[in-house]
C-alpha cells in the first residue's frame, strides 16, 4: 500500500534531548536507545469505519516519537499495518450489504487523509495484511513445523498458536490469567472454540468457510489470524528487538502479547520489542467512546465542520499520550484557542528569545512525552510575546520551526 504525503520537518537549534519513554512490559520509565536507525512498529486500523480520535491520539503520540528521535539525528524506520481482512471488516460490510474489498479501500483511503490533515509523518512501509499474507503463510508452516502451532481436529481445521510456546508467555502485559481470559474472549479471541488445546490458544490460520473469502496456500484455503500479520510485517521489515512497539491500551492483550510470542518462536530470539508502548482511551464527555455506544468522533467529520486539524492536534497534545481522557466542546474550544494565540505569537516582529522556550519543550518531551508542560512552555512564551515583551526579531520564526518540528503544529 502507498502510505500518505509527508511534510517537511524543520532543524532547529538548541541541544536535543534522548527520548524516555514507558515501557508496559518493565512498568518503568527508560531511555529508548536507537542505533543510527530508529525503527519503530505501531499497528494500524482495521479499515471497516473512519478515523476516530482514539486512532488520532494514538498516532499522534507516536508521531512525537517519530520527531523526537528525528530532532536526536536518527533516521526512523517507521512500519504500520493495515488489517485488511479481519472479521469486523466482514461484518461491517455484510451489514451494510457492501463489498468488503471496497469498503476496506475507501476506509484506508479516508484513513490517509485523516493523517495527512493532522500533519503525522508517514511509515516508509504501510502494509496490508492481504499483501502480506505469502509471509504470513510461510510463517504459520515455520510454526507448524516448531510445534508452536497445531492444527484443530474438525470439519475446518483452523491452525492455533500454542500460547506458552515462547516460554515466556505473559511478560509483555503482566496480566494474571484471569484478566488474560477476560480480555481475550472481550478482544477477538475464541476461548470455547471446541478443539483447542487450550483456551487462549489463539487463531493463525482460519481455513476458509462458505461465503467468506479465502487464499489458497500449502495449509489449504483460508485466511491469516490477526495477531501473527503484525508479527510477520515487523519481522519482515525491522527485524528481531526493534526500538518500539506501539498502540492503544486495548492492544497491549491479546493482540500485544500474541504478537511478540509468535515472532519470538519464529525467531528464536528475544525480545520482540526493546520498548512496548500504549496509549490511552479517549472518552466523550465522560464516557468511554465505542461503536456500539454510536458516540465515536471522526476526525473526518470534524474537518468537514472546518475544524482546523491543527487545533484537533493541539486539543489531543493537551493531555498525557497515556492517560485516559475524555473529548468535550471544551477540549476542542481550548485547542482552537490555543492555535489563535500561538499563530498571533508568531506573526509578531519580535518576541522574548525562543531558544529558553525549544529546550523546554525538548526537555518536556523527551520525558515520556510531557505534552502538557511542551505546551505550557509555548503558551508562556506567546503570552508574553503578545504583551509585548521580548525585542529578538528571529524568535518568531524559530519558535514557529520548532512548533512545527517537535510538536507538528503548523503555525
Amino acid at each position: 500500500m502507498q502510505p500518505w504525503s509527508s511534510v517537511h520537518v524543520p532543524k532547529i537549534p538548541g541541544t536535543p534531548q534522548p527520548l524516555r519513554l514507558f515501557d508496559t512490559a518493565s512498568g518503568e520509565v527508560k531511555p529508548t536507545e536507537p542505533g543510527q536507525v530508529a525503527r519503530m512498529y505501531v499497528c494500524g486500523i482495521t479499515p471497516y469505519d473512519a478515523t476516530h480520535l482514539g486512532h488520532a491520539a494514538t498516532y499522534l503520540a507516536f508521531d512525537l516519537v517519530h520527531r523526537v528521535w528525528l530532532d536526536n539525528g536518527h533516521q526512523v524506520h517507521y512500519v504500520q499495518n493495515v488489517t485488511d481482512i479481519d472479521d469486523p471488516l466482514l461484518e461491517r460490510a455484510e451489514r451494510d450489504n457492501e463489498d468488503w474489498v471496497v469498503l476496506g479501500m475507501r476506509e484506508t483511503a479516508l484513513f490517509r487523509e485523516d493523517m495527512e490533515a493532522l500533519r503525522i509523518l508517514p511509515p516508509a512501509d504501510f502494509i496490508g495484511a492481504v499483501e502480506a499474507i505469502p509471509e504470513i503463510v510461510e510463517a504459520v508452516g515455520k510454526l507448524l513445523a516448531s510445534g508452536a502451532a497445531y492444527r484443530v481436529d474438525d470439519e475446518y481445521p483452523d491452525i492455533y498458536f500454542r500460547h506458552q510456546a515462547s516460554g515466556r508467555f505473559g511478560y509483555e502485559s503482566n496480566y494474571d490469567s484471569q484478566t488474560m481470559s477476560q480480555l481475550f474472549a472481550e478482544r477477538g479471541g475464541d476461548p470455547d472454540r471446541p478443539g483447542k488445546e487450550h483456551p487462549l490458544d489463539a487463531l493463525l490460520w482460519r481455513a476458509a468457510r462458505p461465503g467468506e473469502p479465502s487464499w489458497d496456500s500449502e495449509l489449504g484455503p483460508g485466511r491469516p489470524g490477526w495477531h501473527l500479520e503484525c508479527s510477520v510485517i515487523a519481522l519482515n521489515r525491522l527485524g528481531l528487538g526493534f526500538d518500539v512497539q506501539g498502540g492503544g491500551s486495548d492492544l497491549i492483550f491479546p493482540h500485544h502479547e500474541f504478537s511478540a510470542a509468535h515472532a519470538e518462536c519464529l525467531s528464536g530470539s528475544y525480545p520482540f520489542a526493546k520498548h512496548y508502548c500504549h496509549t490511552g482511551m479517549i472518552g466523550l464527555d465522560g464516557e468511554k467512546m465505542s461503536k456500539s455506544k454510536g458516540n465515536l468522533v471522526f476526525v473526518s467529520r470534524l474537518r468537514g465542520d472546518r475544524v482546523d486539524p491543527m487545533a484537533i492536534r493541539l486539543a489531543l497534545l493537551s493531555g498525557h499520550y497515556r492517560s485516559d481522557r475524555s473529548w468535550t466542546a471544551d477540549v476542542l474550544t481550548e485547542g482552537t484557542a490555543r492555535l489563535a494565540r500561538w499563530r498571533q505569537a508568531v506573526a509578531l516582529q519580535s518576541a522574548p528569545e525562543a531558544q529558553p522556550v525549544i529546550d523546554r519543550v525538548r526537555e518536556r518531551l523527551a520525558d515520556d512525552l510531557d505534552t502538557a508542560q511542551a505546551l505550557r512552555a509555548v503558551d508562556d512564551w506567546a503570552e508574553e510575546a503578545l504583551a509585548g515583551s521580548g525585542s529578538d526579531t528571529g524568535a518568531p520564526q524559530l519558535i514557529k520551526d520548532a512548533v512545527d518540528a517537535l510538536l507538528g503544529v503548523e503555525l
